[in-house]
């Protein structure tokens, strides 16, 4: 979808704009601490009323005048539907008297064909009164012979003048038909645009009538909220005035410290009336600051004395501890000289007990020849 741009309806935007002032109105009597009561605004409930009442006089009166031309409306049509009713009778009674006068049976041109009195039309022609019957075996028609040729030319002379009489009532009475169908086409084209300008004009007035009562409605709410804000703006001057004159002769702006205490409670101050500390209170808390002081630089000396204590001591054991570390040492040095000269008398005493064994014991080894016997005997 294309967005289009459409032109505002200036009666959507003034409406509109009416709301956002009213609502503008409202909000600067709710929250005026100065002029707001607590319950309902009546003013504002009147004004209401009265819009809405404006507003229901004005519809009535439009239904109403709707009314009355719907009526005039009404009444036009059914006239309107009668002369139309009436016309198509008359031209429906004429075209039936056309018929039975003009167009009657005996009369057409196929009459002939199928005329019930034909076949007593084919007896023998007579010359005369006088003549007698002619017989079953007499001759009647002849080769050629035309009795009656002067009739017929003379029948179809006057159904020829017939034909072109009726053509003419036809084509007359289809041209009145159009004259009256056109006639009556314009009267209701006209009735219509008559009433549309009625309605048109009925609108313009309606328009021109909510417009002068908005007119007037907007001019008297105006002129009301100039009123409320002369009205208001009176009230905070003269508010402003007893505040000043409140001020300049309370003791609000004196240095008097008696009008900051506590009616009830002697040690507590109004905050909203407190001018601050006498010279005396101020006195009294920097005495207090410097024994706080003083207590908190002992303290501070206590604190690095106890430091101090705690880092000789600290120093102390240090020192002790690496001499037991260094004794420790030399102890285990002197350990490990010892077992290494205990391991070395016990290696040679080893060693010469097993030089003894392989030289003096173990002289002779066995040969091949014995572990045979051996293994043979074991056998």
């Amino acid at each position: 979808m294309y967005k289009v741009d459409l032109s505002p309806d200036p009666k959507e935007m003034a409406a509109i704009e009416a709301r956002r002032n009213r609502e503008k109105e409202r909000q600067s009597r709710f929250f005026n601490v100065q002029t707001r009561g607590m319950g309902v605004d009546v003013k504002a409930l009147n004004s209401q009323v009265e819009e809405q009442k404006l507003r229901d006089t004005t519809e009535q009166s439009k239904e109403a005048t709707y009314g009355t031309y719907q009526k005039q409306y009404d009444l036009v049509a059914q006239l309107l539907e009668k002369e139309q009713a009436e016309r198509t009778r008359r031209l429906a009674k004429k075209l039936q008297e056309f018929r039975e006068q003009k167009q009657q049976l005996r009369n057409r041109p196929q009459y002939n064909l199928w005329n019930p009195s034909r076949l007593w039309m084919e007896f023998p022609a007579c010359l005369g009164r006088s003549d007698p019957p002619c017989g079953l075996a007499s001759l009647q028609c002849f080769a050629g012979e035309d009795r009656e040729r002067a009739t017929c030319l003379k029948m179809q002379q006057e159904q020829f003048t017939y034909g072109l009489e009726r053509q003419l009532q036809e084509q007359w009475q289809v041209t009145a038909d159009e004259k009256c169908v056109d006639m009556l086409s314009d009267q209701l084209r006209l009735a219509m645009d008559m009433r549309s300008t009625q309605t048109a004009k009925v609108e313009e007035s309606h328009r021109v009538a909510m417009m002068s009562a908005m007119a007037n409605t907007n001019k008297a709410q105006a002129a009301e909220l100039a009123e409320r804000q002369r009205r208001e703006w009176q009230h905070e001057q003269e508010a402003n005035f007893i505040e000043i004159q409140n001020q300049i002769t309370s003791d609000l702006l004196t240095e008097n410290p008696q009008v900051a205490q506590h009616p009830v409670a002697p040690h507590q101050v109004l905050p909203y009336c407190w001018k601050g500390m006498t010279p005396e209170q101020r006195a009294a808390i920097r005495k207090v600051q410097e024994v706080q002081r003083h207590e908190e630089e002992a303290q501070r000396q206590a604190d690095q004395a106890r430091v101090a204590k705690w880092g000789s001591q600290t120093l102390c054991l240090a020192q002790a501890t690496m001499e037991l570390q260094e004794q420790e040492r030399e102890l285990s040095a002197e350990h490990r000289r010892g077992l290494g000269s205990f391991n070395q008398q016990l290696a040679k005493e080893q060693k010469a007990q097993q030089d003894y064994l392989n030289s003096i014991i173990y002289t002779n080894q066995p040969m091949a020849q014995y572990h045979l016997q051996f293994n043979t005997s074991s056998h």
